[in-house]
């Protein structure tokens, strides 16, 4: 099979496929949360992450003027009390609330009661399993926009390289020399940019701390390096496509889990594991 492009044809379905399950399934993603009022039925997507520097904003469309709601928030992770923060109206006829701006990788987790006030009934919005939104300072297009698109083709090279491993194709080398470089470059050079304006930190992973995104590119980066190198005199396609199966697995972890977090007792930003096992003691 010497003509790429069925190759291409799969590398494409599966790297939008991962982009999508991506962005579904991350930490960062709105959480949809379905509720009804006054028989009608409402869709509400609560942020989970949000620039410093500016309070976010929760809308709620579709309560009526004999409704009231409150956004409960606290520190996360923490046992504080919940502060309370009655919506307001706006002139759009919705009603909103904010939660108060945090430094970055500081969360608060949060969730919303309405109730009506001729009937004892509260509506939870969110109670059982607390929204948790992280903020974070702003990243300038420059350093964000290439570390998407590199880590994005970066992706997508390494499903070609691995659909040409298949069947042995003369190009399969080639192409895994450029996922090798575009990773690097995606990944370490803009990664680390794009971390450091986000949280101050430039690299929080092995052996610094145990973030996953952090981790889970140096495993892509290390199966690679090594599939490279044992491909480089002689073609070992089976290397090449164990570690597009590699990369696959390690991207479906979803993007930022464990990522950095404030720890609010000492004012110290930690990551990954550091913060559960920290939390976990106080």
């Amino acid at each position: 099979m010497k003509s790429t492009f069925w190759y291409w044809f799969f590398a494409v379905i599966v790297t939008l496929g991962a982009a999508f399950y991506q962005r579904i399934t991350g930490p960062t993603y709105p959480k949809l949360i379905k509720y009804e009022v006054s028989g009608v039925n409402h869709k509400l997507h609560l942020p989970r992450s949000a620039d410093s520097g500016a309070d976010c904003q929760i809308i709620l469309d579709g309560v009526s003027s004999d409704c009231e709601a409150t956004l409960y928030y606290r520190h996360f992770p923490s046992k504080e009390d919940w502060i309370q923060l009655p919506f307001k109206s706006v002139e759009s006829g919705n009603i909103t609330s904010s939660l108060p701006t945090q430094p970055a990788a500081g969360k608060l987790e949060y969730y919303i009661e309405i109730k009506n006030i001729n009937n004892p009934k509260i509506l939870e919005l969110s109670k059982d399993e607390p929204c948790v939104i992280r903020f974070k300072n702003s990243v300038p297009a420059w350093a964000l926009i290439p570390h998407i698109i590199l880590m994005f083709i970066a992706m997508l090279f390494s499903n070609l390289t691995g659909a040409m491993a298949i069947f042995n194709h003369d190009k399969l080398r080639y192409y895994g020399v450029l996922t090798l470089i575009i990773l690097f470059i995606g990944g370490f050079i803009f990664g680390p940019i794009v971390q450091c304006y986000a949280f101050g930190q430039a690299w929080t992973g092995f052996p610094l701390g145990f973030d996953l995104t952090d981790n889970k590119t140096l495993i892509a980066f290390v199966a690679w390096g090594i599939a490279v190198l044992l491909n480089k005199n002689v073609k070992r396609p089976i290397i090449s496509f164990l570690a597009a199966i590699v990369m696959i697995i390690v991207f479906s972890i979803p993007h930022s889990l464990r990522g950095s977090e404030l720890n609010y007792n000492t004012g110290k930003i930690v990551t990954g594991f550091i913060s559960t096992i920290t939390s976990s003691i106080h």
